[in-house]
């Protein structure tokens, strides 16, 4: 007889699937890394391990659809600036210090954070790409990967030398759709502030002639909106757009001083936001008009943008906060139920990597991309409703389990492919003191 790798028994399911959205004392079966059964009738077929969901919750992997994961390090080092004080005057110089290895090792600790918070598909923005690429793929989580180019000098700019994305044939064929997809390359622009007419252009063709996603920084901060309407009489959103930009499936980021015209664009071109309201809010950027983006059929993600503008990668913090902020902007309760922040953090994550076949929801057929929440705890009982519980009385503290693929990545306190010791003290040598030298013993 058949047997099942993993079945997940009498637990409840919040599946985001709109034909059995939530299931009590359920099952989930996993087979050779896919969800090969869901029901509440317990299966005739026989499983390898049976993991009991008694006061658990299951539910998809959650994605995090803009972060910068070298930045890790970074974690308190830049509070209380503005955002162009904050890149311009603390990030970019200290980011001059740092290298591929430096670059890895921020991203493994990344890594480990967001498994320990059921986070299983992440996109990343970071010049560093294969260092990037290289710890994703030893950590085992799903990643979308670009590396946010950026030119201010036109006179310097090449496209042939340059490449727009630094991801050259051999970083294309090494890394993209790398382990069946769970690694891709992204086409990346860092922004229209930071880049001009022909990087847009070329980066545009570029994800056209590769069949890339897109991703870029938009209309962060009312400064950035405002210089360029000064400087091309457009929006940043028209602007690239006039370039072809947005001809592939693009996540923007931020999108906090989008105009109404920009919300009907995106909408129109498929685009995504990534939608960061803690990192908004601590660089004092403003608040995204979320309610009124979904309003106009553009989808929203989650992110929580670097772990230096937050400071954490917990995307559950990230739901209540975007919730309570769209409750309080637009004064109405009504405008920003809990299953659309939850929808933001699966599904809609899943469409901005294009991976919305594969993951985001507990369907059959889909990767076993899963993760499960203690509930027996005071904070989380009763469940009256799971969406609301997720949002506003769970954190990723809760987390016990994080599946990708079938795989256990985290459980009860463990990281399965990441050695926290043996990071810890790469981090402690070598990474802290080259990249801040004598503050930290260098």
């Amino acid at each position: 007889m058949d047997r099942m790798d993993t079945l997940f028994s009498n637990i409840l399911v919040v599946t985001m699937d709109d034909s059995q959205p939530v299931l009590k004392n359920a099952y989930v079966g996993v087979k050779a890394g896919k969800i090969c059964y869901v029901s509440t009738q317990k299966p005739s077929e026989p499983a390898d391990t049976v993991i009991d969901g008694q006061n658990r919750l299951l539910m998809p992997g959650l994605t995090n659809a803009h972060t910068h994961l070298a930045m890790t390090i970074l974690r308190g080092y830049a509070d209380d600036y503005t955002l162009q004080d904050w890149l311009f005057k603390k990030v970019f110089p200290v980011e001059a210090n740092f290298t591929p290895r430096t670059a890895k090792a921020g991203a493994l600790l990344a890594c480990s954070e967001m498994l320990r918070m059921g986070v299983t598909s992440l996109t990343c923005m970071d010049p560093f790409v294969p260092a990037i690429a290289e710890a994703c793929f030893e950590a085992g989580i799903n990643a979308n990967i670009g590396n946010g180019y950026l030119c201010m000098d036109r006179d310097q700019y090449c496209y042939e030398t340059d490449g727009v994305t630094a991801q050259n044939a051999e970083m294309l064929e090494r890394w993209h759709m790398a382990d069946n997809g769970r690694i891709r390359l992204d086409a990346s622009i860092h922004a229209e502030y930071t880049s001009f007419d022909r990087v847009w252009r070329d980066a545009a063709r570029f994800a056209q002639e590769h069949g890339l996603n897109m991703h870029v920084h938009l209309s962060e901060t009312e400064k950035e909106h405002r210089e360029c309407l000064e400087r091309y009489g457009k929006t940043p959103a028209a602007a690239l757009d006039e370039q072809g930009v947005f001809g592939t499936r693009a996540t923007v980021a931020h999108a906090v001083w989008v105009s109404d015209d920009d919300i009907e664009l995106l909408a129109a071109r498929g685009a995504v936001v990534a939608h960061n309201p803690a990192s908004n809010l601590k660089l004092g950027s403003g608040v995204a008009p979320v309610a009124k983006m979904r309003g106009n059929g553009l989808r929203v993600a989650l992110g929580t943008d670097s772990v230096c503008s937050n400071n954490n990668l917990d995307i559950f913090g990230e739901m209540r906060l975007s919730l309570l902020l769209q409750k309080g902007l637009t004064r109405n309760p009504a405008c920003a139920p809990a299953i659309e922040a939850v929808r933001s953090a699966t599904l809609d994550g899943a469409f901005a990597q294009g991976r919305e076949s594969e993951c985001g929801m507990v369907r059959e057929g889909m990767w076993a991309d899963l993760i499960m929440l203690q509930l027996n705890q005071p904070h989380l009982y009763p469940v009256h409703d799971p969406y609301s519980l997720l949002c506003y009385s769970a954190d990723g503290r809760d987390v016990c389990l994080t599946m990708v693929r079938g795989k256990v990545l985290y459980r009860d306190g463990v990281c399965t492919t990441i050695d926290w010791e043996r990071l810890r003290a790469e981090l402690d040598e070598f990474v802290m003191p080259h990249v801040f030298g004598a503050y930290f013993g260098a």
